[in-house]
C-alpha cells in the first residue's frame, strides 16, 4: 500500500529520506525544518565530473526536491584536472560559485576571464542571457566547488559578474556575509538573499534572519553541528523557515547559510 507523507509517496519497500518536522520553540514560535542527508542527495558521475545534487538537476530528477523557496540548485562538484564545463547558456538566474579546494577558471560572453580561488566567491547574474564556461584551472589536481542557483528578483537585467576574496580567519566564530543585496563587502545579488559563512569552534551561534518571511538553507561544509536537537554532519543540509532566529553549536564545523525568499 502506498502512503503519502509530506508530499512523498512511500511503500513497504521505501525508506523515508526527508521528513518535515514542525517544532514549537520555547517562545511559542513555530519553526519548520527539513533535513537532507549527504548520502541521500542525487548523484551524477561522468569520469571527469563527480557531482552531488541537493535538488533536482540534470539527469537527477525528483519532483519532491525542486528547490527551497527561490533557491533552485545546490551542486557539490568535483572536477578532474584540466577538465570542465564547456560554453553553455544561462538566463534569469543568480549563479554563485564557491571553491572549497583548488582553482576554477571562468570565461563568459560579457568579456570576463577570471580564476576563482579558494576563499573567493563569484556571482554571475545571467539576466537577459549570456554564455560561459568553467574549467579546472589546474592540470594536476582536481577542483572542488559549490555552485548555487537562486531565482532572480528582477527579470532580464543586464548580465553582470562579480568576484571577491574573503579572509577565512574573519569567519572564525563570526558570521561572514559573502553574498548580499545591501552589503558593499559582499558580492551583490539580484534578490533579497544573503549567503554567509562561519567556522564555528567550541561555540554556539544564533542566526538572526534578515527578513522574517525568508527561509534559510543551512549546509554543513565540514564537521558537524547541532541545530535544535538535530545533528548534521559533513554535507548534510537543513531547510528552516517560519522562524526569526535559530541556534546552532559545534566543536568544529564550517557552515554555509543561504537565506532566501520563500516565494
Amino acid at each position: 500500500m502506498d502512503v503519502i507523507l509530506n508530499g512523498n509517496k512511500i511503500n513497504s519497500n521505501s525508506s523515508i529520506v526527508n521528513i518535515t518536522t514542525i517544532v514549537v520553540l520555547t517562545n511559542g514560535e513555530i519553526m519548520n525544518k527539513l533535513i537532507t542527508r549527504a548520502e541521500d542527495r542525487g548523484k551524477s558521475y561522468f569520469g571527469w565530473l563527480d557531482s552531488k545534487h541537493t535538488f533536482s538537476f540534470g539527469q537527477y530528477q525528483d519532483f519532491s526536491k525542486m528547490g527551497f523557496g527561490l533557491l533552485r540548485v545546490i551542486n557539490d562538484d568535483i572536477v578532474a584536472a584540466g577538465e570542465g564545463f564547456g560554453t553553455h547558456p544561462h538566463a534569469n538566474m543568480e549563479i554563485v560559485s564557491i571553491p572549497l579546494f583548488g582553482n576554477l577558471a571562468h570565461k563568459d560572453s560579457t568579456g570576463r576571464e577570471e580564476v576563482i580561488k579558494t576563499g573567493d566567491v563569484q556571482i554571475m547574474s545571467a539576466g537577459s542571457g549570456l554564455t560561459h564556461s568553467e574549467y579546472n584551472y589546474s592540470k594536476e589536481e582536481e577542483v572542488h566547488f559549490l555552485q548555487i542557483w537562486v531565482r532572480p528578483k528582477e527579470l532580464n537585467i543586464k548580465p553582470r559578474y562579480e568576484q571577491k576574496s574573503f579572509d577565512l580567519k574573519d569567519r572564525l566564530n563570526t558570521l561572514q556575509v559573502v553574498v548580499a543585496p545591501d552589503n558593499e563587502n559582499a558580492v551583490w545579488i539580484n534578490q533579497d538573499a544573503w549567503f554567509s559563512q562561519i567556522h564555528l569552534q567550541n561555540n554556539t551561534f544564533t542566526y538572526q534572519l534578515y527578513k522574517p518571511s525568508n527561509g534559510v538553507y543551512v549546509f554543513v561544509i565540514s564537521g558537524s553541528v547541532e541545530i535544535d536537537g538535530e545533528t548534521l554532519n559533513k554535507r548534510d543540509g537543513i531547510e528552516i523557515n517560519e522562524t526569526e532566529s535559530f541556534e546552532l553549536s559545534s566543536k568544529d564545523a564550517e557552515v554555509l547559510f543561504i537565506e532566501i525568499p520563500m516565494k
